[in-house]
């Protein structure tokens, strides 16, 4: 933690705006995270050490020979999965080769050393998260090794080996986020270059190539990590490493997409404002906050989303497996589900690069000569071609490996209800563009009001924008959900006991079978947004016979004014399937924790058969957690926007005090530093009070009563879920008004402009900080949840209510530091 005591000690000297005490506090926290994970976890460890764990026997979670179960061609399961691997590997291979086919395109040296420059910090960034997520897993670690080896009493060889799972679901989050920023970061520099052709096709295809070879990679790695763990580790303690898997992804998600999102707002919000201050033009190389900004859009539009998608798809796939292996009690039914899902994800690898290449083919035909086009049309092709081309292979799969599974039908009602998740990912963009598209009619109302009624008008109509979204999107997954649990309800359960538990998270993973696609054009987003940063940067247009150097050089004459419009232009389209992207993570989270959750309720209700009237409105605390869970969301929503605001307030006071509108060429790298220093500061210090809340708030329901915190998870899914569709499309909406005053009316500098960059600021938190930091939030809390409620109906009664009081206490102290230690100092 050398870094953050040395920007302690900068931010310190700055001046008045750094004296007060939040800086100073965010190391203590740091410290205080350490002693708890060295003391207060060893403690509650020692509390139940040597606890018998027979009544444990029911949680098991026990892969079934899949060897010896046929499939098809003679093949077992174990072999078939074999090939899987195979194809995984395909997969990554497709994903590194679009990679160095991106590295290689032409850039010139101005826009490659903005884009460099971004890397690097981004890469200062990623290191000091690194960090701090050794940290957190030396906590969650802990109480791991606590669960498996005191309570479940594991050999210590098989408590190394869950850790290590864990572990490897950390760097596996970590690791293709780090990959997601190197290659964006290549991407933007060639983009922003490609757009001096003066031709709006290369503008889309390189955002759109950068982001299939993230979602290729990432689905790939998922699939072989959990694949492996399927195949090559012991079936008597595979489920548990599957759980340690997850429960590392999930933490590592949780981390990168809370600070990403911080730290982007908090600079996107200080470059914005500047353009109201100063009457600046977007990303006027001047302002020492655009540098931070594209740094942002990468920690957390790029950083934070790829991460949370490796997470998304593993944690929906353990939270299946752990119900086939308590719901499903024939060891070969079993077998059969775990190798269809498996063959099903593997398969969709191949669905997702094959119409990326269909699409990209019309679409070049179509488009490469155009002058002008849609870049939202290629886009919306690509969503449908996957989803379509994707059902059909669902389909296909299933009658090939399970025709005979049940009565001979359950093939296609077990395809069908998957299905519903995949047309989702279809219609949900669709869905997602009436609120959000510069061509939406909400998104026009906000720039008709923001005409007459300025700022506040901007504002309440984009609130509007969003409370209409919340409701169609949320009947869209009800009516889908709803079919899945009807198909359930012909013949599933004959095979397995809550056959609509196992529908709603076969939606989820329906939702996540064109996985790649969904990812590539949620990062289309931030390389799009870079790609506009870095032009102006580069300062291009001012650089001497720059003309006749890219003439000479690169064979065409560049078009400034048509590479800024389509870049713009571009730059809202992104907004757009940035925004579409989102409701299918948190649909897939709130779905899939469904099924995490029936795993809970089986251990306590020993598989259904006592204490199930807990389950009801009628036991007082199983409801007094329904209102519980509300109310956390309310204030995660609350904290997220409190630390960026925070943060912006010292952004926008060093800025201005800082930013040389007298000198041409760029701000001072040491001004652009400091920009960054301080986004990065906020960002931790506000992630510290956030997961130390989350954390003990989870330890302490658990403890406090089991039923009481079924419905505090229940409630945390339903509420986070509508606050979180909401959040997204209001922010999405606030964000394209902004642009289509900029593009298609071109009234930059203008007081409408003005107001719409003001709803824009109020957006920003809402669409990428707290609404997609819900989705990893519900997964964290619901999965380590499993663990809590596992320790805690294991000890005395007496016992649970002092842990649940103590974690409770500790959970306070963050929540009241959420606000109290990060509100602007009456001093500064």
């Amino acid at each position: 933690m050398a870094e953050c005591g040395g920007l302690e000690n900068r931010c310190l000297a700055r001046g008045r705006e750094f004296e007060s005490h939040p800086l100073r506090h965010l190391f203590r926290g740091i410290k205080m995270i350490n002693w708890l994970a060295k003391y207060g976890f060893l403690s509650f460890i020692g509390i139940f050490l040597g606890i018998p764990a027979s009544w444990a026997s029911e949680a098991d979670l026990k892969i079934p020979d899949l060897s010896t179960v046929p499939i098809i061609f003679n093949l077992d399961g174990h072999t078939l999965l074999m090939l899987g691997i195979i194809i995984c590997a395909f997969g990554a291979f497709f994903g590194i080769y679009q990679y160095r086919r991106l590295k290689k395109m032409p850039v010139h040296e101005s826009m490659k050393e903005i884009s460099e420059l971004i890397y690097t910090t981004c890469k200062a960034y990623l290191i000091v998260q690194g960090k701090f997520l050794l940290i957190l897993e030396v906590l969650i670690g802990t109480v791991m090794v606590g669960y498996f080896g005191c309570l479940r009493h594991f050999e210590a060889s098989k408590v190394i080996l869950i850790l290590a799972c864990s572990f490897i679901g950390i760097a596996g989050s970590y690791g293709v986020a780090w990959f997601g920023m190197r290659i964006n970061t290549l991407a933007n520099s060639r983009c922003a270059f490609a757009s001096l052709q003066g031709k709006p096709f290369p503008v889309f295809s390189i955002p759109l190539q950068a982001g299939m070879s993230i979602g290729m990679l990432l689905i790939s790695i998922e699939l072989f990590v959990m694949l492996s763990i399927l195949l090559f580790i012991n079936r008597d303690y595979a489920g548990p490493c599957f759980i340690g898997f997850a429960i590392g992804e999930s933490l590592g998600a949780m981390v990168l997409r809370i600070a990403g999102g911080i730290f982007t707002k908090i600079a996107d919000i200080g470059a914005d404002l500047m353009k109201i201050v100063f009457n600046i033009k977007e990303d006027d190389a001047r302002n020492p906050g655009v540098i931070a900004d594209c740094v942002g859009d990468n920690a957390g539009d790029s950083v934070g989303p790829t991460a949370d998608g490796f997470e998304t798809y593993g944690v929906t796939g353990v939270a299946l497996i752990s119900f086939i292996l308590l719901a499903v009690k024939d060891p070969v039914i079993q077998a059969q589900l775990l190798v269809w899902i498996f063959s099903v994800g593997v398969v969709m690898i191949l669905a997702s690069g094959f119409s990326y290449e269909i699409n990209r083919y019309f679409a070049k035909k179509r488009y490469a000569n155009a002058q002008e086009m849609n870049f939202e049309d290629p886009l919306t092709s690509l969503v449908w071609v996957t989803s379509i081309l994707s059902i059909i292979m669902i389909y296909f799969v299933s009658f090939v490996l399970i025709p005979h599974l049940g009565d001979g039908t359950l093939w296609w009602k077990l395809a069908t209800i998957m299905s519903c998740g995949t047309l989702a990912g279809a219609i949900i963009p669709e869905g997602v563009k009436v609120f959000t598209s510069m061509n939406s009619d909400f998104v026009k109302n906000i720039y008709e009001c923001s005409k007459k009624g300025g700022a506040s008008l901007n504002i309440l109509s984009g609130l509007v924008a969003g409370n209409y979204s919340a409701y169609w999107m949320g009947l869209v997954i009800v009516v889908l959900m709803a079919v899945g649990s009807f198909v359930s309800s012909l013949g599933l359960n004959a095979i397995m006991i809550a056959p609509t538990v196992f529908a709603f998270g076969l939606v989820a993973f329906g939702f996540l079978s064109m996985a790649p696609v969904t990812i590539a054009v949620d990062s289309y987003g931030p390389v799009a947004d870079n790609a506009q940063s870095i032009y102006e940067l580069s300062l291009i247009e001012s650089l001497p016979n720059i003309i006749k150097e890219i003439k000479a050089n690169y064979g065409f004459t560049p078009n400034f004014e048509l590479a800024k419009h389509h870049l713009e232009a571009n730059d809202g389209a992104g907004n757009t399937f940035k925004a579409t992207a989102k409701p299918v993570l948190i649909g897939t989270a709130v779905v899939g924790s469904t099924t995490m959750i029936f795993s809970i309720i089986m251990i306590l209700t020993h598989g259904l058969t006592t204490c199930i009237e807990n389950l009801s409105m009628l036991y007082p605390p199983f409801l007094l957690g329904l209102l519980s869970g509300g109310g956390m969301i309310y204030w995660f929503s609350g904290a997220s926007i409190q630390a960026v605001t925070t943060g912006a307030y010292h952004t926008v006071h060093y800025i201005k005090e800082n930013i040389k509108l007298d000198q041409t060429g760029r701000s001072s790298p040491k001004d652009s530093t400091r920009v960054v220093e301080i986004c990065t500061l906020y960002a931790q210090k506000g992630l510290i009070n956030i997961f130390g809340t989350v954390l003990f708030t989870t330890l302490s329901f658990a403890c406090l009563e089991p039923y009481f915190f079924i419905g505090y998870l229940i409630s945390i899914a339903i509420f986070g879920f509508f606050q979180a569709i909401f959040m997204a499309n209001a922010g999405g909406a606030w964000d394209n008004a902004k642009k289509l005053v900029e593009v298609t009316f071109r009234g930059k500098g203008t007081e409408l402009h003005a107001a719409t960059v003001v709803g824009d600021t109020v957006g920003d938190p809402f669409k990428d900080t707290s609404s997609i930091a819900i989705n990893p939030i519900i997964k964290f809390t619901t999965l380590f949840g499993l663990l809590s409620v596992e320790i805690a109906i294991s000890l005395n009664r007496t016992v649970d209510i002092f842990l649940a009081v103590i974690f409770f206490s500790v959970a306070l102290f963050f929540l009241v530091r959420s606000f109290y230690e990060m509100r602007i100092s009456t001093e500064a």
